[in-house]
């Protein structure tokens, strides 16, 4: 008997294989079973085959999307490269000549300079980067320019009102030798075409990188009767009054490079 179990607990490999093969049917049977059992308790996973192609339906759009606006800018850069295609300069050598065209509009006393209308003030943004790229153009050519800052002096704002006749004129305002030329945009084509460089050969050069040792360029000081205070002690009344050599800032005009 001992015999009988050791031969059966010791199979050949041949009934192994075929006991193998014989047991592997039911498991197959099983395991299919229970998948189909899984399908059954979970419909949702029935409609993957729709969501699969839903998904490729839905990048099969977004292709075509692509596809068109592709089209779209291609027909636009053929149309720029078009030779029928008629090209407008956005600037004119006309426009800017006609500058000068304000005989009415002069300002006395500065026949001999460039006086430029600014302000050194970042309140709106493209007033002053119009302001500052104006005095970044004169500078190219180095010439000397009488900045009148009216954020710095009220005065000149008050000056430029009654010389071009309006309550709030745009900054920065150009008048070269007395006559009125116009604001950052006619400065700027002007310079683009060559016609202020023609301009502005009379005027003398200055050193680069000259700088006012008094005011740093800021073309004000503090006022020395005052020192910026606005106010003097009158002795004979013995009271503090105001300063009339001064604006309403307590500042003056640079003795050295504004007199």
């Amino acid at each position: 008997m001992a015999e009988m179990e050791k031969s059966n607990g010791k199979s050949s490999p041949g009934s192994m294989f075929f006991n193998r093969s014989f047991t592997m049917h039911p498991k197959t049977a099983e395991s299919d079973a229970s998948k189909l059992h899984l399908l059954l308790a979970n419909p949702s996973s029935l409609n993957r085959a729709a969501s699969v192609s839903k998904f490729y339906n839905s990048f099969d759009s977004v292709k075509g999307k692509v596809k068109r606006l592709c089209s779209l800018f291609e027909s636009s850069t053929s149309n720029q490269h078009s030779p029928n295609l008629a090209l407008t300069p956005a600037k004119s050598i006309g426009h800017c000549s006609s500058a000068f065209n304000h005989p009415l509009i002069t300002l006395p006393a500065t026949e001999d300079r460039i006086v430029v209308y600014l302000t050194s003030l970042r309140g709106i943004r493209r007033t002053f980067e119009d302001c500052y790229a104006v005095r970044m153009i004169f500078r190219g050519f180095r010439v000397w320019v009488d900045e009148r800052d009216v954020s710095m002096d009220s005065a000149y704002k008050k000056e430029l009102q009654s010389v071009l006749r309006k309550n709030n004129p745009s900054l920065p305002q150009v008048f070269i030798k007395g006559k009125y030329v116009g604001g950052a945009d006619a400065i700027k084509s002007m310079f683009e075409v060559g016609e202020l460089a023609k301009i502005l050969d009379d005027f003398p050069r200055i050193q680069p990188g000259l700088v006012c040792a008094c005011c740093g360029d800021a073309r004000f000081v503090p006022c020395g009767n005052c020192s910026g205070s606005r106010k003097v002690f009158d002795e004979d009344e013995g009271l503090l009054k105001r300063c009339l050599e001064c604006n309403e800032n307590g500042l003056i005009r640079c003795p050295n490079c504004c007199s």
